[in-house]
């Protein structure tokens, strides 16, 4: 293809985004609310799976120090625990310390009189970066010599997992259906511009022009008009997350909530936006064509 005639048929696209006006309009309209309903459940399927990931590290598991150990040589253990993989952190208890909890959890001194420190173990409270692999980190953690005992709740970190797997599930579910829902409304919303149109493509076949000749200029369009929807969907998202971002912020005073600050996956968004945005709007456009060329 020649580039001056490279150059009329772009002319043609960026001229077709004004000549349409309105349906130019509503088509940004559509690839804007479908970007940001989508946009909304990733950042909100992204936050719950931080939380989830936050919560699995407040799994702990407890390791008990052999009686026999002095606390100088219980806390040599402990710096063997923490060179073990996937141990995120091994914080030392003494058995005063112990003790000391035990009374103030029952907030009743009188139950331990008698008892000593000397009744109880020192222990490790440990922490794991990744759950999935905690029967494989215990069983490294019960290795170490002058462990006497490792308890592990592995019922909790299976629900962790099994949250997991299914918010994972979920996540790729809505967007692939938000996917193919906004392509075909945007399609559709695209071949109602065109029908006005029908008449010029219609003469343009018969004088001998291209399927692909046809096409650029929609092509050009369906891109303005998807990456267009993108840049707007991108500042509107932001915008709305940092307000929401702010409210609940302001409503969760005991900061239950821990919100992903939006600037930590702003180049994620970015990215995601301009992909979505120009398959949208190029296949939108190349799907709505494909019935007028056919004359």
């Amino acid at each position: 293809m020649k580039k001056n005639n490279i150059g009329y048929l772009l002319r043609e696209g960026i001229r077709g985004v004004f000549l349409h006006g309105f349906m130019s309009f509503a088509a940004v309209c559509v690839t804007v609310a479908c970007l940001i309903i989508m946009g909304s459940f990733s950042l909100i399927l992204l936050n719950l799976h931080e939380m989830i990931i936050d919560l699995e590290k407040e799994n702990e598991v407890m390791v008990y120090i052999d009686e026999t150990y002095t606390t100088a040589k219980a806390k040599s253990v402990g710096s063997q625990i923490n060179l073990i993989s996937n141990v995120h952190e091994a914080k030392f208890i003494s058995r005063e310390q112990a003790l000391q909890d035990f009374v103030e959890e029952q907030n009743d001194a009188t139950l331990f009189d008698g008892i000593g420190a000397d009744t109880l173990r020192d222990r490790y409270v440990v922490t794991m970066d990744d759950n999935s692999l905690i029967r494989e980190t215990v069983e490294r953690i019960e290795s170490v010599e002058g462990v006497a005992e490792v308890v592990a709740h592995y019922e909790i970190s299976n629900g962790f997992q099994t949250v997991q797997n299914v918010l994972n599930i979920a996540s790729m579910v809505i967007i692939a259906v938000l996917f193919v829902v906004s392509l075909f409304i945007i399609s559709n919303t695209v071949k109602l511009a065109m029908y006005s149109r029908s008449e010029e493509i219609g003469i343009m076949k018969v004088v001998g022009a291209t399927n692909s000749f046809i096409r650029l200029p929609f092509i050009v369009e369906g891109f303005i008009l998807g990456f267009l929807g993108a840049v707007i969907a991108f500042f509107l998202q932001w915008g709305l997350y940092d307000f929401l971002a702010v409210k609940i912020t302001q409503i969760d005073t005991l900061q239950l909530i821990s919100i992903v600050p939006f600037m930590d996956v702003v180049e994620f968004v970015a990215v995601a936006y301009a992909v979505t945005g120009f398959v949208v709007g190029v296949f939108g456009s190349l799907l709505s064509i494909r019935k007028f060329l056919k004359v």
